[in-house]
């Protein structure tokens, strides 16, 4: 029996300072163009991951406190490398982890964050772990977020 989805497409719609610098940054990142793009306003329309993720112009980005990061995960070891050679010929590569612990599980994955702050984590899920974090990882904050990270490994 066929399992019918109940939400076909995830929509996400984000503040951001400058959507010019923000059309730029995710036309890299998506390696495609915008859907839309009016004043103070720009969509995308991904098929995979089904994704409409839009943004809209204000002087205030207000990011949650307790706001983590975004996601996608990739099939294939090989589809995480075709993701991640793009983001690297574009420079927008922050962090890359391989076969790291993270979130009980073991994966390979990079990450990116836009011009506002707002990071995601492209990932290829190779097994499940019985570790929140790395060995070495002092608390659970630093193994989801390349900016806890990078400040971990700066301090000591």
């Amino acid at each position: 029996m066929e399992q019918k989805t109940i939400f076909p497409r995830t929509h996400i719609s984000l503040y951001v300072k400058s959507i010019e610098e923000t059309v730029n940054f995710y036309s890299k990142f998506f390696n495609t163009s915008a859907a839309k793009v009016e004043a103070g306003y720009a969509k995308f329309e991904l098929d995979a991951p089904a994704l409409t993720i839009s943004f809209v112009e204000s002087e205030k980005v207000p990011k949650p406190p307790h706001f983590g990061h975004f996601g996608i995960q990739v099939k294939t070891k090989e589809e995480l490398n075709e993701k991640l050679n793009l983001a690297r010929g574009q420079k927008i590569v922050e962090l890359e982890e391989m076969e790291t612990a993270c979130c009980y599980a073991i994966q390979d994955k990079f990450w990116v964050a836009d011009p506002d702050g707002y990071e995601w984590e492209v990932y290829h899920f190779i097994s499940d772990d019985d570790r929140m974090g790395s060995k070495g990882d002092s608390n659970e904050e630093v193994c989801c977020s390349p900016t806890d990270k990078k400040e971990a490994a700066a301090c000591c």
